[in-house]
């Protein structure tokens, strides 16, 4: 391992051991976690990214599964964790591999380490399956971890991941201005439209769903002089028409803030 990635690797240990942000990014975070967040569960996307998510799982029954940047698990890594033949978490945080790791001592063939994806020292591979919840974007080198992904997956494997899209110019602009005082953004890299090319020619991508594009304008809705009821009819309409053209149009996906994919290693 290089001494800068060493580095950047022990700051993000400490920065989610404690979670300690400065003032611009507990802002950021209040708008993202907060406004955002909010509007995702009135308009249904949470739970529509966990059907997408569980429903391109698949058979689990013998599959084997790594749970990429697994922190401390979410509702599908413990899905992940019951159902497949065999489950790896892995995190730099000892204190999120240590929350999952006691959530998971009942579960037969699943266990959680902190480990390094880049290291040499993280030697398993063979993956049928590697998830990604929020992780992938946390890579600088793209052309790196395009490189590790095709090393640990099986012929055919698959990927299905979930990351922020810096593609949006409203959002771009926003997220330049804060990104000079942003505690995180050593390891904070939205998708840009080159990554996702890249990761679109390195494998096949089965299928993508992108939200939060004209969705999310209606978190600016509420200012306007309308019923709270219209406003949310309004934004599930406009999530329903992000949900159903980012699937075919780069133009709509781009639009959108945050992406998921499910993408397959080539075979040839």
């Amino acid at each position: 391992m290089n001494k800068e990635r060493e580095e950047i690797n022990k700051r993000q240990r400490e920065f989610y051991q404690n979670f300690d942000k400065n003032l611009p990014s507990r802002v950021w975070s209040y708008f993202r976690n907060k406004a955002l967040n909010n509007l995702k569960k009135q308009i249904g996307v949470e739970q529509d990214i966990y059907h997408l998510h569980k429903s391109w799982f698949g058979d689990l029954s013998q599959k084997k599964v790594l749970d990429l940047g697994c922190y401390a698990g979410n509702v599908l890594s413990m899905h992940l964790a019951e159902h497949s033949k065999e489950y790896l978490g892995i995190d730099l945080s000892p204190k999120g591999v240590a929350i999952l790791s006691r959530r998971l001592k009942n579960i037969s063939g699943a266990k959680a380490e902190v480990k390094d994806f880049l290291s040499e020292e993280f030697i398993e591979k063979d993956f049928d399956l590697i998830y990604a919840y929020g992780v992938l974007h946390h890579f600088k080198d793209v052309d790196e971890l395009i490189i590790k992904l095709e090393e640990k997956l099986v012929p055919g494997g698959e990927i299905i991941s979930y990351d922020p899209l810096e593609t949006s110019k409203p959002i771009k602009i926003l997220r330049r201005i804060y990104r000079p005082f942003q505690s995180d953004r050593d390891w904070e890299w939205p998708f840009s439209k080159k990554t996702y090319y890249k990761l679109a020619e390195a494998f096949e991508i089965k299928e993508r769903r992108a939200i939060l594009g004209k969705a999310k304008w209606s978190a600016f809705i509420g200012l306007l002089p309308i019923s709270e009821e219209k406003r949310i009819q309004k934004a599930k309409a406009w999530h329903r028409e992000d949900w159903k053209n980012s699937l075919y149009s780069d133009e709509a996906m781009f639009k959108c803030m945050h992406l998921s994919l499910r993408m397959k290693k080539r075979q040839d």
